[in-house]
């Protein structure tokens, strides 16, 4: 004789199998629904790989033409670097040729001055500008403070002398400004 368990309404039977629903049951991989689902889901995803490297694309793109825009904007740095101390010498030559001269002007101060201005206008004309410094608030972005120095006309913080010109390449410092700057009434 078979002895079967016994259950009761609050305890199912361990042996029977739980009711499965439809939902429940593994899809069939041959179900043309499952393999439209599935396609879907990779489509998505290549359409996305796609937006993204096309953006990346853009901006390298974007960005290369920055850089070769700044690299000819700024070609003649180094150039023009080297350029400015000829510049000052240049310019303290007219300087002192002018005190030796007097009074009255000659005609190598007045072709030193013709050199100097036409010096001044092609730094102009490529975007090289100076920096004058003297009486200006002194900025730290602009100028080398060489030192301080009493001034009972000249405020303090702001410069008193301007030693060295300073210079910019269009938006860019090319060379800082040295001064003296005032610390006030001694």
């Amino acid at each position: 004789m078979s002895t079967t368990p016994i259950s009761t309404a609050d305890d199912p039977l361990p042996h029977a199998a739980p009711a499965s629903s439809d939902a429940d049951a593994p899809a069939d991989p041959q179900d043309p629904v499952v393999i439209a689902a599935k396609a879907q889901a990779e489509s998505e995803k290549y359409r996305d790989l796609a937006m993204r490297s096309q953006a990346d694309f853009e901006n390298f793109r974007k960005r290369a033409a920055r850089e070769k825009e700044d690299a000819i904007r700024f070609a003649n740095t180094s150039l023009l670097e080297r350029l400015l101390p000829i510049l000052d010498n240049f310019e303290l030559g007219l300087q002192a040729a002018r005190s030796a001269a007097g009074a009255g002007e000659s005609a190598v101060v007045n072709g030193m001055a013709m050199v100097s201005k036409q010096l001044d206008d092609f730094l102009r004309d490529h975007g090289v500008t100076p920096i004058d410094a003297a009486g200006e608030k002194f900025d730290p972005n602009l100028h080398e403070a060489l030192g301080q120095e009493p001034s009972a006309e000249v405020p303090e913080g702001h410069v008193v002398r301007q030693l060295r010109r300073g210079y910019k390449l269009k938006d860019r410092l090319l060379r800082a400004a040295n001064v003296f700057v005032s610390k006030g009434a001694a």
